[in-house]
């Protein structure tokens, strides 16, 4: 409005003086020429996780939960949420995933934000104190942002040094990196407060959640459980949720079963890491591998180390995109594979070989950006390939291609 608001070129104005420049998690800080000029004019540079942050004073009394990790965050908020939904309290989802937190309305007294937070977010916040809080694992990424990965892990460990001493957080602790957080927390903490998750606790109900198969998803749900234990649900009332749980869109998700074939489209899989646990999720049958790997894309590294331990579960690989040469020279030592380049070609292929129990997955443990404008979108074309394909068979076994979550930036 005019009078209302100046617009000027934040590199180009006199900075001394403002309160704080408040910019979104995109921006490469290592990079950029504003950090160095806010530095020089002592303005914090800030997010809208902050900006939440230092307005919850004015909000009716309320409890956060932060949830952070290299995978499975956007997983463990969702089903965090849901938990919580099931049994009636009010919650609001944000942060990473869904709306931006500032864009909705607040909660009335009693309510729970829960908030899936990117390293990009933690870096720009200063004083957000979660009630309850997540590191569900630390493994290589983003690292064009960072001076190393003792950095990255650092960035990610500040979620839970924003914490009190008497505050509750819940580690993954199945990696090297989120166990020393865990331990540095412990050692400050009053007994109990900072813990590693009991995955063998619930490990026997596992077979009961049809959207939280494999590994990685036992972890997610331990997590989840944890957390919403800490605001007062029982164990019955999680079970209960876990059972219900409908899964993420592009998240190991259960795009239809025909003719006994199951099709997975876990598109978020922009990483060798993240790809891991979805294979590592259907282990062979009878001594017989049964996974039609669709992999490749634009390599965020050049190995598939965190995959290879689940390779004898691939009956045949199928390789695509700018990598899919790297990937197949890996991937030839191991298993069959196709060189396909595109994922329609991809996908015909695998439809092919694919014989009744077995399993034609897209996890790439890739970027998107040499053939998709992002994971969302080459999981809907994945999607659509096995809708138009032919594969309108059994539903009842699988997920819709809406199920009514949210699906969060990278």
């Amino acid at each position: 409005m005019a009078g209302r608001a100046t617009i000027a070129d934040p590199l180009e104005i006199d900075l001394v003086g403002f309160d704080a420049i408040i910019v979104s998690p995109g921006v490469p800080l290592n990079t950029h020429p504003l950090t160095e000029k806010a530095r020089a004019a002592g303005v914090p540079i800030i997010g809208d996780i902050e900006l939440f942050a230092l307005a919850r004073s004015e909000l009716p009394a309320h409890r956060v939960i932060g949830i952070t990790g290299t995978n499975g965050k956007s997983t463990a908020t969702a089903l965090v949420h849901h938990l919580l939904t099931n049994v009636g309290v009010k919650t609001r989802m944000g942060g990473n995933i869904g709306l931006p937190i500032l864009g909705e309305e607040p909660l009335e007294e009693g309510g729970v934000y829960v908030l899936e937070l990117s390293s990009y977010q933690i870096d720009l916040t200063r004083s957000l104190a979660c009630e309850a809080a997540a590191l569900i694992n630390i493994t290589p990424d983003h690292l064009d942002r960072y001076d190393g990965f003792a950095a990255y892990a650092f960035s990610k460990g500040r979620l839970l040094a924003m914490q009190g001493s008497g505050q509750f957080a819940v580690f993954g602790c199945a990696d090297a990196p989120t166990n020393a957080v865990q331990q540095a927390e412990a050692a400050r903490r009053a007994p109990g407060r900072a813990v590693c998750v009991d995955t063998h606790g619930w490990s026997q109900h596992q077979p009961d959640w049809p959207s939280l198969q494999g590994p990685h998803n036992l972890q997610n749900a331990a997590i989840a459980a944890a957390l919403v234990q800490e605001m007062g649900l029982s164990r019955e009332q999680v079970l209960q949720g876990l059972a219900t749980f409908p899964g993420l869109p592009h998240r190991m998700e259960r795009v239809v079963t025909s003719k006994g074939i199951l099709f997975i489209n876990d598109s978020k899989a922009t990483n060798p890491a993240s790809a891991a646990p979805a294979l590592a999720a259907f282990p062979p049958v009878g001594g017989r591998a049964r996974i039609h790997w669709i992999c490749g894309g634009l390599a965020k590294e050049d190995n598939l180390d965190e995959c290879a331990p689940h390779f004898g579960n691939v009956v045949r690989a199928y390789t695509i995109g700018e990598a899919g040469a790297m990937f197949a020279e890996i991937l030839n030592p191991h298993m069959p594979v196709e060189r396909c380049e595109l994922m329609a070609e991809a996908m015909r292929r695998a439809m092919k070989n694919a014989q009744d129990g077995d399993v034609v997955m897209l996890s790439p443990a890739c970027a998107s950006f040499d053939q998709f404008r992002d994971y969302e979108v080459r999981g809907d074309t994945f999607r659509e390939l096995v809708l138009e394909m032919g594969c309108d068979g059994d539903w009842s076994n699988g997920n819709s291609a809406d199920n009514g979550a949210s699906s969060p930036s990278a």
